[in-house]
């Protein structure tokens, strides 16, 4: 296990995991994670010359927590991982690197903070600028308007998801993994999301039994301890902030995500390929990110990829990594 710190990052205390030496590299996990779907990548990153530090987000794990969904904003988050890397980096530029939600939340921190922030890595989910329209609206006209279950829009009520995940995280997680892993038929994705606006999330989904081998017991019991300890109402609330994010971000829209950029996906992965809509995710991430140096899809990866496919992140990762140092770090 790496070294634990809490880290006073300004606006809030966070449970920060830390291994190595070097130039900061500073990982921002998804949901429903922790700092824990770093823990392939720690040893790595170290051995390659640098500080591996995988935060756990406000609201999550050992991180300070708190009441209000605004308390949740990218605003928020985004100053968190600056105050982190002004704490454990200062006067030295810092390397970001994100899954999931994590990956807007770097790509954010970089395009608002550049001086600070000298290279990006995301996984799953590409950069296409700063939106021109909130989420919300977005869910709204193509599911809500339509009567048509979206995972978002049931996580949207305060209190509506906390009642089901909070009293049992386990099974909520069991199923949540493996639904949008690349172990999943695509047939059965589709039969577990094919309901109208008012069901539940966990109805006709499937409870695998075992688990793929990716995600061991020992692994899941990790996640469940996170869960049980800090609730489900602040990682939940990070959805529930489109539109403040949307307004908030405008500002930027003018920007270029500039530094120098790293991303990888598994083909299987909804929030890569936007569900079979987008048809060239890496091409249309390219206008955006003019120095995306490094890029590849894995071939039956879903959404987990740095716990589904660990030796293959690491192996595109590190030598990406080494290239920055004497350069930008």
């Amino acid at each position: 296990m790496p070294e634990f710190k809490m880290v006073d990052a300004g606006k809030a205390r966070l449970r920060v995991a830390l291994q190595g030496e070097g130039p900061l590299v500073l990982m921002v996990h998804g949901f429903p994670e922790s700092w824990y779907s770093w823990r392939h990548q720690m040893d790595a990153v170290a051995e390659a010359g640098f500080t591996a530090c995988a935060i756990d987000v406000r609201g999550y794990g050992g991180s300070q927590k708190f009441s209000e969904v605004a308390d949740f904003s990218m605003e928020n988050i985004v100053a968190d991982v600056r105050g982190v890397a002004d704490t454990l980096s200062p006067g030295s530029p810092a390397v970001l690197l994100g899954h999931d939600w994590g990956a807007p939340i770097v790509y954010n921190s970089a395009l608002i903070h550049p001086d600070r922030f000298a290279a990006v890595g995301a996984l799953s989910v590409v950069y296409t600028g700063v939106p021109a329209r909130s989420f919300d609206d977005i869910i709204k006209e193509q599911f809500d308007d339509k009567n048509l279950f979206f995972y978002q829009s049931y996580f949207r009520e305060p209190g509506r998801a906390e009642a089901v995940f909070d009293p049992n995280p386990r099974d909520f997680l069991r199923k949540f993994f493996y639904i949008a892993s690349g172990d999943v038929d695509l047939a059965v994705i589709s039969g577990a999301f094919a309901k109208d606006a008012a069901a539940a999330l966990l109805d006709d989904m499937p409870n695998p039994d075992p688990f793929p081998a990716w995600l061991s017991e020992a692994d899941l019991d990790y996640y469940v301890g996170e869960f049980e300890g800090s609730g489900f109402f602040g990682p939940l609330s990070r959805y529930r902030n489109h539109t403040r994010d949307y307004q908030y971000m405008q500002q930027f829209k003018a920007r270029t995500l500039a530094q120098p950029a790293f991303f990888v996906a598994g083909d299987r992965d909804g929030a890569f390929n936007g569900f079979g809509a987008m048809t060239d995710p890496i091409a249309t991430m390219r206008n955006f990110v003019p120095n995306l140096e490094s890029a590849r899809v894995l071939e039956g990866c879903g959404h987990w990829t740095q716990q589904e496919r660990p030796a293959e992140v690491n192996a595109l990762l590190t030598p990406w990594l080494k290239t920055l140092k004497g350069r930008v770090v």
